[in-house]
């Protein structure tokens, strides 16, 4: 089933305008399908065969009682701000449970494996308030608590009715489960991340502050951003819930705003430097350059209806560029991206969450080695990415890119003629739809490079 609402997202949490949609249940065809169906013949998409797989093997949902280990996991909605959906997330397994929920430990898994974790845990939801945080209320103490725990957690689960059992999509969050209200929710004790419990605890700690304090001290990211979510950082009086989906993107944002203040301050690089690495039918190519800091991020996408699926709020008239390209099988990408340059950005990036998480993972690299750059990071997304799996691909991805060796030029030219040996879409295509590649190419015709 597709049911189509309206959500609010802002680059720091803060709402802004965006439209969402909820993808995908077994029983009707999503967009994805329509893809799939056009490329194979199918009539159900290869992801709504397996949700339909997993609704029939997974009987213990058929029931209002859960028990298992939480990885632990918690999530907070955002249909209905300021009052919302919040909940713990619960397989019906107990055991070592925690990478069902730790995206950072799924490099290299494949689509299969990434949804038979995400389908594994039950959402429990009851409705609050943003303000609760501060407030206190049994469930958002317990989940505050959930949240400090650094090891799965047992906990039980009572369900006013059997759980909803469907997959629902997103490009910018990890995909979730089957989902039911919440009746009661209890959880046992487990060992505390004192990192986590001394920011919580800490009401004159400025929130971006605590999010860059545990960043620096070794917490991951994403239980920074499940801490953030429910509220636990920042002046006790003023501390409220913030989306999951919103949440993330918050991040990712403050933290690579704050690493990009660093990197302006270190010695700039003496050279143009090419990565590249693939995963899930993605190919990323990182170009860095021997100039002051700036940034941008460009998707390609060869399937324009699974943009559309994670993307739905984007203008396809105006925002989105359809490249001349065609490849060998017929299929024509379409492009999104955005940029910004030595100064923070003031608007909100037209790829999403995406590009958050991109900037994060770039400026952590330089941070890390203790130089400056300018940075062309670019994605072609293939038919095969048969699903949006969340933002951490992106982060993750670019995290394990700038661990590879690169490939050193003396020329942005060069660099662009060896990217576009790993690229389907020739240098051509990639220039038109960047600004900082017509501003690096400004002199010349684009007719040029073909």
């Amino acid at each position: 089933m597709v049911s189509t609402m309206t959500g609010m997202l802002g680059p720091l949490g803060t709402p802004g305008v965006r439209h969402d949609r909820i993808v995908s249940t077994p029983e009707r065809l999503c967009p994805m399908c329509k893809r799939v169906q056009r490329l194979s013949g199918e009539e159900r998409c290869a992801i709504h065969v397996k949700t339909a797989t997993l609704a029939a093997h997974h009987k213990e949902f058929d029931t209002k009682q859960i028990s298992g280990s939480s990885p632990p996991g918690v999530f907070v909605g955002r249909f209905g701000y300021p009052k919302v959906f919040v909940g713990p997330m619960v397989p019906p397994v107990s055991g070592d449970t925690e990478i069902l929920d730790t995206p950072e430990w799924w490099m290299g898994k494949g689509f299969d494996e990434i949804v038979d974790f995400r389908y594994s845990l039950l959402r429990g939801y009851s409705k609050a308030n943003v303000f609760d945080a501060h407030k206190g209320g049994r469930l958002i103490e317990t989940l505050q608590e959930v949240a400090m725990m650094t090891k799965p957690v047992d906990t039980e689960l009572v369900l006013t009715r059997p759980p909803r059992k469907i997959l629902d999509l997103r490009e910018d969050s990890q995909p979730f489960g089957p989902i039911a209200p919440l009746d009661s929710f209890q959880a046992g004790n487990s060992s505390v991340d004192d990192r986590i419990e001394k920011a919580f605890y800490d009401g004159d700690l400025v929130a971006d502050d605590a999010v860059l304090q545990l960043y620096r001290n070794g917490v991951l990211v994403t239980r920074i951003q499940r801490a953030f979510s429910l509220g636990m950082f920042g002046d006790n009086k003023r501390r409220k819930l913030v989306p999951t989906r919103w949440s993330i993107t918050a991040v990712d944002s403050n933290l690579s705003l704050r690493l990009m203040a660093r990197v302006r301050e270190h010695p700039l690089i003496d050279e143009y430097r090419v990565y590249k690495y693939t995963y899930l039918d993605n190919t990323y190519v990182g170009i860095l350059t021997p100039e002051s800091w700036r940034f941008e991020w460009i998707e390609a996408w060869f399937e324009p209806d699974l943009l559309a699926t994670s993307f739905p709020d984007v203008n396809m008239a105006t925002d989105v560029e359809n490249s001349n390209y065609v490849s060998p099988d017929g299929h024509r990408p379409v492009m999104l991206g955005d940029s910004e340059g030595f100064r923070d950005r003031k608007t909100y990036a037209k790829p999403g969450g995406c590009y958050y998480s991109a900037r994060l993972a770039v400026s952590e690299y330089l941070d890390g080695i203790g130089r400056q750059a300018g940075a062309i990071m670019l994605r072609e997304i293939h038919p095969g990415y048969i699903m949006p799996v969340g933002v951490w691909n992106v982060r993750e991805s670019l995290r394990a890119l700038f661990k590879t060796r690169f490939e050193q030029f003396d020329s942005m030219d060069g660099a662009m003629n060896y990217a576009s040996t790993i690229f389907e879409i020739p240098k051509r295509g990639w220039i038109e739809n960047s600004a900082l590649l017509q501003k690096a190419y400004f002199q010349r015709k684009i007719s040029e490079y073909n």
